[in-house]
């Protein structure tokens, strides 16, 4: 089942995708993908509709992220042992936790806005974990139950104010647009192995990262029991679990994204995602 949102950013509708790839509108049986809708039993009920029996969506709509809103949006960093070394750090003993500000959730194909006074913006493409039910205290064979579905992440990064200042890296990572998702929702039984998945992304057509969740440091399993012994996650709390190596800042010379770069990246199974980079204030 693969679940997006469609419309004009702020009245987007919830929809989900037929067997032949085109969009059915969900909005009169639901409002939005929210926390009780992704609920094991709020997955149920969608699962159980006939796709058939929905309107279909006509035209080519604008597609929003794949959440109306996150109340958590965590990431895992240095989760590839390459992106870690071209980073300079020593792969970590632990997942490396930290957050993302909720406002930084965009549609996969919306802008990316270099911030104000920006020099190093920076791509990640990320395989996303949306969690389906409470998890605390949850061992690594049942964590893979509370999840409801996966959807790809673009965990956009400004270097300088990210690991060039004081503080935490969560200022780097959370400028408005930082945070591309989707195109889809894919339920999580769609999805057999999480740890089977190619990732890619390119810059202006450029290969700039290739790699598979297999070379995780930490899996899903592990990242969701770890992150379960340290807090609450709760239905709708999204995960980026870290990006391969070939992020901007590890080439020789670095190289950060510009106005009118295109960034095109996915991952297998879950779909695309196609930014432009556009000056802030333009």
């Amino acid at each position: 089942m693969k679940l997006l949102r469609w419309g004009e950013a702020g009245e987007e509708l919830p929809g989900l995708l037929d067997s032949e790839g085109r969009i059915r509108d969900l909005s009169h049986l639901i409002e939005d993908f929210g926390p009780h809708s992704l609920t094991e039993q709020g997955m149920d009920s969608l699962r159980a509709i006939d796709p058939e029996a929905l309107p279909l969506v006509e035209g080519s709509p604008r597609i929003g992220a794949c959440l109306p809103f996150v109340t958590n949006f965590y990431c895992i960093g240095l989760n590839y042992a390459k992106h870690a070394a071209e980073s300079g750090m020593p792969p970590p003993a632990e997942p490396v936790l930290f957050s993302k500000a909720s406002s930084a959730l965009s549609g996969p194909y919306d802008p990316i806005v270099i911030p104000k006074g920006s020099e190093k913006t920076d791509w990640e493409v990320e395989l996303g974990v949306v969690i389906g039910r409470e998890a605390s205290y949850v061992s690594e064979a049942e964590a893979l139950s509370c999840v409801a579905g996966y959807c790809v992440v673009n965990d956009v990064s400004e270097r300088a104010f990210q690991l060039e200042s004081t503080g935490q890296w969560i200022k780097g990572k959370s400028a408005p647009t930082f945070g591309p998702t989707g195109p889809h929702l894919v339920s999580a039984d769609a999805v057999p192995d999480p740890q089977a998945l190619q990732v890619w992304l390119d810059v202006n057509g450029e290969r700039m990262q290739e790699g598979d969740t297999s070379d995780m440091i930490f899996s899903v399993a592990e990242i969701i029991s770890y992150m379960s012994r340290h807090m609450l996650l709760q239905p709708g709390d999204l995960i980026a679990t870290g990006t391969p190596h070939g992020v901007g800042m590890g080439l020789k010379p670095p190289r950060f994204l510009k106005a009118g770069d295109e960034v095109r990246l996915g991952v297998e199974g879950l779909g695309e995602q196609h930014q432009t980079a556009v000056a802030w204030g333009s």
